[in-house]
């Protein structure tokens, strides 16, 4: 295999170092049987990738069809992958293994199509920045796409050293984020960053917007600064783009970290059981609605809205969950609409297909 010239990713890394394991292994045994090699995606382009394997970091080649149409198939970082080797030139990517998780949103061009922004994550760090006002919405959205995952999610409160009450910030954030640990940390004075460190496991990736400090929270982890940061623009903290593409390195203590660029939106793409994660509470009292179908909107024994009545349920949050469900049925509305086109395409290419049949049968009569 013709090895790229980067220095980061040379050796003494293996693939364990990656988070190749047992299970790994096995899936990949048929592949390994057929002359393929193991690798991890650590960055896709068009029509190639960078993967470190065991001997090192390589550029191989996609095929034509890798995503087969679909973006949400398409090879991303931290896909694991067979690589067919090719004397003299650039390997070639046979086939992926199954993706244990995997991180996705709705498509930036808002097509039906959802788009894997990571797969198989162990840990998501929903970055949230204290040197801006909190958005709880943006929080819960982040949240969703993280518990959709399959990945265990985990807030990081940034920039505590530029917040005049780190506490309360941490209870706000805390009460949409039930069951979710909500870490307080500042990059500049290494507060909360060992308990941050100790919290993590296997392949994590960093979620937030752009000026949440995902990136120098990344080189904080890792020991140095591997990643671009940028200035936050003090008008309404947001950071310029300083992240392009996504990368996976491997930390200093075990695990890896995967930085994202910031999103500008993080559209849910059918991510119905992360909603339900996020609004546990009114799930819980959903069960006690007269109505099964209970749409929480003003129906006669509605429990929901009986809990906002008394004060046990704040209005912002069923709101909040009403927003982002309208969303998510949307985007599901949006996939149904091409799965049915699919499927009239397919029909239409069969009957074609028998017609052209019988036409020649006819012929050779």
């Amino acid at each position: 295999m013709s090895h790229s010239s980067h220095p980061h990713h040379a050796q003494p890394y293996s693939l364990a170092d990656y988070g190749w394991d047992g299970a790994y292994e096995r899936a990949f045994a048929p592949h390994r049987a057929d002359g393929l090699v193991p690798a991890r995606i650590v960055r896709a382009d068009r029509g190639s990738c960078e993967a470190v394997t065991d001997t090192g970091t390589v550029r191989a080649d996609l095929p034509g069809n890798a995503d087969h149409g679909d973006p949400q198939a398409a090879p991303c970082t931290g896909d694991w992958a067979a690589l067919r080797p090719v004397a003299g030139a650039a390997p070639v990517l046979h086939a992926l293994l199954e993706r244990r998780t995997a991180l996705v949103r709705a498509s930036a061009s808002r097509t039906s199509h959802g788009q894997t922004l990571a797969a198989n994550v162990d840990t998501v760090v929903v970055a949230v920045s204290l040197a801006a006002p909190l958005k709880d919405g943006r929080t819960e959205r982040m949240l969703a796409l993280a518990w959709e995952s399959g990945a265990r999610p985990v807030v990081v409160l940034t920039k505590a050293d530029l917040c005049a009450d780190p506490v309360a910030a941490q209870a706000q954030v805390s009460q949409v984020a039930a069951g979710v640990d909500v870490l307080v940390t500042s990059a500049g004075t290494g507060q909360g960053l060992d308990t941050l460190s100790a919290a993590l496991h296997g392949t994590i990736v960093l979620l937030g917007p752009s000026g949440a400090g995902k990136s120098t929270l990344g080189n904080r982890l890792l020991g140095q600064d591997r990643l671009a940061t940028g200035a936050v623009r003090e008008a309404d903290g947001k950071g310029r783009h300083t992240t392009s593409s996504r990368e996976l390195l491997p930390l200093p203590g075990g695990g890896v970290l995967l930085d994202t660029p910031g999103l500008r939106a993080i559209g849910l793409h059918d991510a119905r059981n992360g909603l339900e994660q996020v609004f546990a509470e009114i799930e819980h009292l959903a069960q006690d609605c007269r109505f099964t179908d209970c749409a929480h909107a003003g129906e006669p024994g509605c429990a929901v809205l009986a809990a906002v009545g008394q004060g046990r349920l704040p209005q912002r949050r069923l709101d909040g969950y009403r927003r982002l469900l309208r969303e998510n049925d949307h985007a599901a509305s949006r996939t149904d609409e091409r799965l049915r086109a699919d499927r009239e395409t397919t029909r239409k290419d069969i009957t074609r297909h028998l017609r052209a049949t019988y036409r020649f049968r006819g012929r050779q009569r």
